[in-house]
């Protein structure tokens, strides 16, 4: 691993910069969110994030990127709410990317295709804990698995490994329909006996069908927690509306979820997912969603709908802009 890093370091130090572009991208949101049994049970919920993306191209095509974001969610103070950076280099496909990056257990294409509302939430997200993209400073989020889009963790696992030492890599290789990733997290690489997490995904598009599947060991940094996904999505050819199952292995539980798309209307689709867990303490095993959203051109509106392994309903209703 270290040899790899001092060869990437060699790299950038020898090539020649050609062109150089830097970006400002992201959204903002803000919803009304219920949640049954909670102390204050509907909440205003925001956010704005900003993403800051830096990429310069050398005379021999290989192109050199940076990364860092900056992300206000309601009751931040603020002071923690700019990401660690990422470091990544591209050339024919092959994407290597060193700090904090996107693992590929996370970053699997169906992973969270279930998910409803503004807030992209379900049930049928995974429950265990591993190591993603994170939008804030290490150790400044809880990483909750159930609780965020784009490239999080969800809402259920406290992930204790947030040093400011943690090292991610990253390799990405795309190729026509195919998608397949590797990652390599070293939740604090300037101590020994820490232990390692490694994942792999692959994704690919087979006409109207896509098919997506990952592991991940040691997740989280923690020994034995080991993870497997599963799923296919299917697309009605011609249309928008499809229909996706996927399972889950959680380490402690399994997870199956049977979801789908329907465009209503123009500019309307409705989402709507029915999950099983098996995990010891639920209610019930059976947990569903419903949403739906309107395209505004340039914002949407979305709402959602669900009841979750606790007999407990949950809603949300807003609408976001991105930018």
């Amino acid at each position: 691993m270290k040899k790899a890093l001092i060869a990437s370091t060699a790299l950038v130090l020898s090539a020649g910069v050609a062109a150089a572009d830097v970006t400002i991208s992201g959204y903002g949101r803000t919803a009304v969110d219920y949640v049954e049994g909670r102390d204050q049970e509907a909440q205003v919920s925001a956010r704005v994030r900003l993403n800051v993306h830096a990429t310069t191209s050398t005379d021999q095509g290989v192109d050199f990127g940076a990364r860092v974001r900056a992300q206000w969610d309601q009751g931040d103070a603020g002071i923690d709410s700019v990401s660690p950076g990422q470091i990544y280099v591209t050339a024919s496909g092959l994407t290597v990317a060193v700090g904090n990056v996107g693992t590929a257990f996370d970053n699997a294409g169906l992973l969270y295709s279930s998910e409803v509302g503004l807030i992209s939430r379900s049930f049928g997200n995974p429950s265990g804990a591993f190591f993603a993209y994170s939008s804030k400073a290490y150790g400044s989020n809880t990483f909750l698995t159930e609780c965020d889009d784009e490239l999080e963790v969800p809402c259920s696992t406290i992930v204790d490994n947030q040093s400011r030492n943690r090292l991610g890599v990253s390799v990405e290789y795309a190729v026509d329909a195919l998608k397949a990733r590797f990652s390599y997290v070293d939740p604090n690489q300037t101590v020994g006996g820490t232990t390692e997490e490694i994942g792999v995904s692959v994704d690919y598009n087979w006409n109207d069908i896509a098919l997506s599947a990952a592991a991940v060991k040691d997740g989280a940094g923690e020994s034995g927690n080991d993870q497997y996904f599963l799923g296919a999505y299917y697309t009605l050819a011609g249309t928008e509306n499809g229909v996706g199952l996927n399972y889950i292995d959680n380490n402690s539980s399994d997870t199956f979820v049977l979801y789908g798309d329907y465009v209503v209307a123009p500019l309307t689709t409705l989402s709507a997912y029915v999950s099983n867990n098996d995990a010891a303490g639920n209610d019930t095993d059976t947990a569903f969603g419903l949403g739906a959203r309107y395209d505004l051109g340039g914002a949407y509106l979305a709402g959602s709908l669900e009841r979750g392994y606790d007999k407990n309903v949950r809603g949300d209703f807003g609408v976001r802009f991105d930018f």
